[in-house]
């Protein structure tokens, strides 16, 4: 058994100053043992095995795999090696590690040293434990080393035990047992780790060697024992192993004397406290529970230790080890010594905690005591009657008579099926006959404090109880399996259906329930807990019924079986009598309902007949509850579900003409509303599975019923009703939840504290009214006469009684404007719970929305809610900016979710629409104008979005659309030019109605300063239609360069760069049109950058930025598909900013953005053909200055590289001039006395950074460089072959047929030109793509650094292929 292999140690070590690096270092500079391996062997050894190296340093990583990944690896390799010098290594480097100075690579270390001495057996631990012991001296040590190297040699014994084999060596054992009695005297390092790792080992050894060993760890001395916890402890593991040679040592020892028992409990208070962070039971405490049983003095040690000892001074330590000592506990005691200790004053101590105890302080034990009870109650799964004690012993907890326990306690689920059955007849003969004397009951200080007779009053506690037990048995079906347990579901169900709407007038044997007699009458309050719970078991069973297909016997719903039942009870008016009696109209409906019932079973293959009988079935079990309003509602339904079954056989032309009444749908959904209103979960979900059926007969009038409801702008006179309805549910529902008076407490004073903020901020407010000011002065003026005083006397010279009257004046008026106050505060807060519950009561509604989109997406009616849909978004957008309400969010989330996903991106939509194609284009104008109107850019995009949608339904069916698209591309080069999509798929889509409309939007985006359209919403319309796009893009191209501003323009670059890189765009134009738009492109590119690098403001700059990136982009379309395009002006206009944007950059104005700017531009000269200059390096190890040479002969060498780790640059060294060869334009390497003489490795370098320093301007050296301002070609660029410059020369006269070169230009351009003939302008770049990398390094023409011929055609070919 291995323990405290990752342990956490109690004591915070400090981190040292040697740290595992420097140890390292260490151990590789200290000389080789004899014997052993010699220098160089080592030097090899850290010079061919990097991999092996880095196994010790993933060993001391933070990650759990991949320490053990690393020592498995290590494993492996000293496998394959045994007999090298890698284990003496490999055992050396880890003893290294026990003392480093990160606390966190200690136990590595230890525990890969462990793994290692287990693998090979071999190696004699003797040897091991004195190489710690010689590394890591106690005697010799440093006081300041002396923690590191304690630890040293605690986690060298642990490693010693984790390996298994200390067992087998006495001698290593012997030596361990020592080492660990001279660690424990250094406790303000170690504190009590020896003591445990030596309880620890000595847990595992054998008796015989035990036996040995125990004269040297434990004196025979008492005082000694019952000084520490971990004394006590290898005192209790020697009485457990070897209680013969103990009695033998130390004599007959009685632990639980009344001289020993405080000392007992001074103990187990330091074991409570040694374990506070780790939170478990110490197992001293369990060992002496062991003993005690063992002795039979358990009920002096649970009363005189536990009870009189530990819970006297109570504190969370110890508190919390007498609540695991119980939990652990439960398995060992019988039935009587259970009872006991669950009736004892632990019980209420544990009690009065789960009631007192905060989250925000302690936190509650109940996690940890469910464990324990579920641990308890699995492992005696054949005794029914213990699992049922203490179930019942906990549920008896209670707190003036409220049990302490959850409702939801979940270790239920481990009772046997008779344990269970037997709880619940326990908890329902609570409920009939509740026994207050068998209850541990409690109160805390402040409910003693209080001193009220009405919180003591016996009916007080069982209506307490009686309210848990009803949410006790409601929450046990969770647990429940429906098939297994259906017979205990059915009698819970008959239980809370009963006693809900039911009382007994004379027993019989036909129902059972009327044989259940209250010992304490039931009151309304009771009675309506118990139907709110009732309905909650409802809700319950129709979740758990979606994962069951059989739902019930039959096939039934639970719900239906409940109808039967209740109907049964209703026919046996003798022995039963129901609580509100029906009027005889009422019990026609519920006669009525079941005969409709009937007819559904009919059509019960339908699933819309099993949707209306679930609604049917709901709404009467409602009749119960709410009688007056069931009643009408069930005479509706019924008639909507008649017309709805019969519609198809009895429909005839005239009834659809004859609208004297409304139509059924328009009935159901107002039913449905109105169900929706109520705070009801299962109403939700019926009102939903009903509605999903009958969407498909939706009207007009019925959708506009459901708008009217989700109008933010509309009144609310209708809504009122529905407030006070779900005002009053939502009372009775936290009423319900509310199981603890504490809890009421604390809420209502954070309600009090924050009423009375608000009352103070409103008395603030209204300290400036000024009709209270005026008040407040006509009362000090009347006072003033009142006393017979001019305005210049004095106040102190009012009687005494003008001074009462003044007073009460005064008191008056406060009053009155207290009172006024609080009626404004209260109507605030009226207001607020009204919007709260009218925003939950559209959020309900949103569910038919959803559905009628899912469901029927190709439905014409889809079409009206666009515009509803947007207004929601846009009120709720502006109510969350200023209130962050949860509902108002969620009204908006769930309304963007439906908008978005379900509508505007599925995959169906209606396709009939022709009748209404001028309505839907007129639609598309105005929600793009509104989105133009916005003054939010993200409520701009959903009105955008919408209009998108719009011109999807218009355009017609996407797979002829997808269809169409492929067959273009297929077909472009056949055809000779695009084909407009829109027409050929469907008519409707009119683009001469539709593109000035965008264009507008477009017009206004690139001139409006704060426009609400984004780029983003111009490129989702580009994309999907492109049609439109071409016929904006002159306009677009216009914003590109002239008199807008630079923020817009920046815009249109970007927007026109992502367009063109589009492939759905490119189909749209004939090859000759598209060569036409990317010259008229760049021909405005090139305005812009005429003022490239002098940029004054943040705009400028950004559109400077996407000015190159759309000149980028061109190039790229430009040199891909081979375009005809004269790049001759471009150049110069490039060449001659070069300067300006060089400064700029040199400046370090905006930096980050002008090297982005420096980038972009040599990226555009890089394609034209230009290469980057070489930034300039100095050769500072050849000829160092005075002051850097001075400087770093102070720096010291801080480690070394290995070979193994260096980059090779194998092709830097092939890459040398021949011996006396000279590069053009370059000054010749000084000798003799100009350079000191080096190494063939040191010349090469030397070398390298003469060639890389030479300087260049553009890309070319200086020698060959005319001017600073021309541009000359590289030389370094590779001559090409006969066949590529014949193409270039025809590419070239294709380009420059009507250019001919000017005879004034500068030899420098002339040369441009020249080799811009051998390229060609077809957009390529004038250097090769093989030579590009050679380039950089090389500036000799000689033909032995380039390639063949045929590898550089293939190369090549390959690059132009590449866009």
């Amino acid at each position: 058994m291995r323990r405290g292999l990752t342990r956490k140690w109690l004591s915070s070590e400090p981190t040292c100053s040697r740290s595992m690096a420097d140890s390292r270092s260490l151990e590789v500079a200290e000389p080789a043992p004899p014997g052993g391996a010699t220098s160089a062997d080592r030097h090899g050894l850290l010079e061919h095995s990097r991999e092996f190296l880095d196994f010790f340093w993933d060993i001391a990583k933070p990650h759990q795999e991949t320490r053990l990944e690393a020592t498995e690896k290590l494993l492996a390799y000293l496998r394959a090696r045994p007999e090298g010098s890698e284990m003496k290594y490999a055992l050396k480097r880890l003893i290294t590690g026990l003392g480093v100075g990160r606390e966190a690579a200690r136990p590595c270390y230890s525990m890969a040293l462990a793994q290692l001495l287990q693998s090979f057996e071999d190696i004699p631990l003797c040897s091991i434990l004195e190489q710690v012991q010689e590394k890591y001296e106690l005697n010799n040590a440093k006081k300041a080393m002396i923690r590191p190297v304690l630890f040293a040699n605690l986690f060298g014994v642990l490693a010693l035990f984790q390996s298994g084999r200390l067992m087998k060596d006495q001698k290593a054992l012997t030596k361990s047992v020592k080492l660990l009695q001279v660690l424990s005297h250094h406790y303000n390092h170690l504190q009590g780790q020896p003591l445990k790792a030596l309880v620890d080992i000595l847990s595992e050894v054998p008796e015989a060697m035990f036996e040995e060993i125990l004269p040297k760890v434990l004196k025979a001395d008492l005082n000694v024992v019952l000084s520490s916890p971990k004394h006590l402890e290898l005192f209790l593991l020697a009485h457990q192993k070897v209680p013969a040679k103990l009695e033998s040592w130390m004599g007959s020892v009685d632990l639980f004397t009344d001289e020993n028992i405080p000392r007992l409990v001074n103990v187990l208070r330091l074991a409570a406290t040694s374990v506070k962070k780790e939170n478990k039971l110490p197992s001293v405490a369990l060992d002496l529970l062991r003993l005690a049983l063992k002795e039979n003095k358990f009920l002096r040690f649970w009363k005189e230790v536990v009870e009189q000892g530990l819970l006297t001074k109570p504190s969370w330590p110890a508190s919390f080890l007498c609540f695991r000592l119980l939990g652990a506990a439960l398995p060992l005691l019988s039935k009587e010594q259970l009872q006991l200790v669950m009736q004892g004053d632990l019980a209420r101590h544990f009690g009065e905690h789960m009631v007192t105890a905060k989250l925000s302080n302690q936190s509650k034990f109940v996690p940890e005591m469910s464990e324990y009870v579920g641990t308890f109650l699995e492992g005696c799964q054949d005794d029914p009657e213990r699992q049922l004690f203490v179930l019942v012993a906990f549920s008896s907890i209670t707190n003036q008579g409220l049990p302490v326990m959850p409702t939801f306690w979940r270790v239920t689920r481990y009772l046997s099926p008779q344990a269970l059955q037997d709880y619940v007849a326990w908890l329902q003969g609570m409920f009939l006959q509740p026994n207050l004397d068998s209850l541990v009951d409690f109160s805390t200080a402040n409910q003693k404090r209080a001193q009220d007779a009405s919180f003591n009053s016996p009916e007080r506690a069982i209506f307490r109880l009686r309210k848990w037990i009803i949410h006790r048995l409601v929450s046990l079906l969770d647990t429940l399996h429906l098939e297994k347990e259906e017979a205990l579901i059915e009698q819970v169900a008959r239980f809370c259906l009963f006693h809900s709407f039911f009382k007994t007038k004379k027993p019989t044997s036909q129902i059972p329930e009327t044989k259940q007699q209250f010992s304490f009458p039931v009151d309304s309050r009771t009675r309506e807990f118990f139907t709110n719970a009732f309905f909650s078991l409802l809700q319950t069973l129709s979740t758990k019924l979606r994962h069951v297909p059989d739902q019930a016997q039959g096939g039934h719903h639970w719900i239906y079986r409940l109808v039967q039942l209740a109907d049964t009870l209703l026919n046996h008016s003798r022995n039963v009598a129901i609580v509100t009696p029906f009027t005889a109209q009422q019990r026609q409906a519920w006669d009525q309902m079941l005969e409709t019932l009937k007819e559904l079973e009919a059509h019960s293959s339908e699933t819309k007949a099993t949707a209306f009988q679930h609604l049917l079935l709901l709404v009467g079990i409602h009749l119960f509850k709410s009688p007056t309003e069931s009643c009408d509602l069930l005479g509706d339904i019924q008639t909507c579900i008649k017309k709805s079954m019969g519609e198809k056989t009895r429909r005839s032309r005239s009834k659809a003409i004859n609208s004297q009444e409304p139509p059924w749908v328009e009935v159901m959904v107002e039913i449905l509303l109105s169900l929706l209103s109520q705070p009801s979960n299962l109403m939700r979900q019926v009102a939903r599975s009903v509605f999903g059926h009958i969407c498909s007969h939706l009207t007009p009038r019925a959708l506009q019923l459901i708008l009217n409801v989700l109008n933010p702008e509309a009144n609310q006179d209708e809504d009122d009703v529905v407030v006070v309805t779900d005002d009053s549910d939502e009372k009775q529902l936290k009423d319900a939840e509310d199981e603890g008076s504490d809890s009421k407490d604390e809420n209502s004073e954070s309600e009090a504290d924050s009423e009375g903020e608000e009352s103070e901020e409103e008395e603030r407010d209204e300290h400036v009214d000024p009709g209270f000011r005026q008040q407040l002065m006509e009362v000090l003026q009347a006072g003033k006469a009142l006393g017979g005083m001019d305005s210049d006397e004095d106040e102190t010279e009012l009687s005494d009684e003008a001074m009462m009257a003044l007073d009460e004046s005064l008191s008056s008026l406060f009053a009155e404007q207290k009172l006024r106050i609080q009626a404004r505060r209260d109507e605030k807060n009226k207001l607020q719970k009204e919007k709260a519950l009218r925003r939950d009561f559209q959020i309900r509604v949103l569910d038919l929305i959803e559905v009628l989109v899912t469901r029927q997406p190709e439905n014409p009616l889809i079409l009206e809610l666009l515009e509803p849909l947007l207004n929601i978004i846009r009120s709720s957008m502006r109510s969350t900016s200023s209130s962050s309400s949860k509902q108002e969010q969620d009204l908006l989330h769930k309304t963007a979710r439906i908008f978005m996903h379900h509508l505007c991106r599925s995959r169906h939509y209606c396709h009939d629409v022709g009748h209404c194609a001028v309505t839907l284009h007129a639609q598309v104008e105005r929600l793009v104008q509104q989105a133009g109107q916005q003054a939010d850019s993200s409520v701009a995009l959903y009105y955008f979005n919408a209009s998108l949608y719009l011109l999807r339904i218009l355009k017609g069916n996407a797979t002829k659309k997808h269809t169409l698209e492929s067959q273009q591309w297929q077909g472009a080069s056949d055809s000779g030019g695009p084909e407009d999509p829109g027409p050929q798929t469907t008519n409707c889509l009119d683009l001469d109605l539709v593109t000035p409309v965008y264009s507008a939007a477009l017009s206004s985006f690139l001139t409006k300063r704060n426009s609400p359209f984004t780029v983003p919403m111009f490129l989702s319309l580009f994309s999907r239609y492109p049609v439109i796009c071409k016929s904006l893009l002159p306009g677009l191209l216009q914003r590109v360069s002239g008199s807008a501003r630079a923020r817009q323009q920046a815009q249109a670059c970007l927007l026109l760069q992502k367009t063109l890189s589009a492939r759905e765009l490119r189909v749209c134009f004939e090859d000759s049109e598209w060569e036409q738009l990317i010259g008229q492109v760049l021909v405005k590119v090139t305005e812009n950058l005429c003022t490239l690098g002098e940029a004054q403001s943040r705009s400028e700059h950004q559109k400077q930025l996407t000015s190159l990136e759309l000149l980028n982009t061109l190039l790229k379309i430009i040199h891909h598909e081979e375009l005809t395009v004269d790049l001759t002006a471009l150049l110069g206009v490039l060449q001659g900013q070069q300067q300006s944007l060089q400064q700029s950059l040199q400046q370090g104005k905006r930096s980050a953005g002008s090297s982005r700017l420096y980038d972009l531009y040599w990226q555009a000269m890089k394609m034209l053909g230009v290469q980057r200059p070489k930034v300039e390096k100095k050769d500072t190890k050849e000829v160092p200055s005075a002051s850097e040479s001075s400087v770093s002969m102070k720096r010291k060498k801080k480690g070394f590289l290995p070979e193994t780790k260096k980059r090779k640059k194998r092709k830097l060294e092939g890459i040398i001039p021949e011996e006396g060869a000279t590069p053009e334009g370059a000054t010749p390497l000084a000798t003799g006395g100009d350079q000191p003489p080096s190494t063939g490795k040191k010349k090469r370098k030397r070398m390298k950074a003469k060639v890389l320093a030479q300087p260049q301007v553009d890309g070319t050296p200086a020698a060959k460089s005319p001017a600073p301002d021309t541009l000359a070609l590289s030389p370094s660029t590779p001559a090409k072959t006969p066949e590529l410059e014949k193409k270039s020369k025809k590419r070239l006269s294709q380009v420059n047929r009507d250019t001919p070169a000017s005879p004034t230009e500068p030899s420098g351009k002339k040369q441009y030109q020249k080799a811009l003939s051998k390229k060609g302008l077809s957009g390529k770049s004038p250097q090769s793509a093989l030579s590009r990398k050679r380039a950089r390094l090389s500036v000799v023409r000689s033909p032995s650094l380039f390639q063949s011929g045929a590898k550089k055609k293939k190369l090549l070919r390959k690059k132009l292929r590449t866009p």
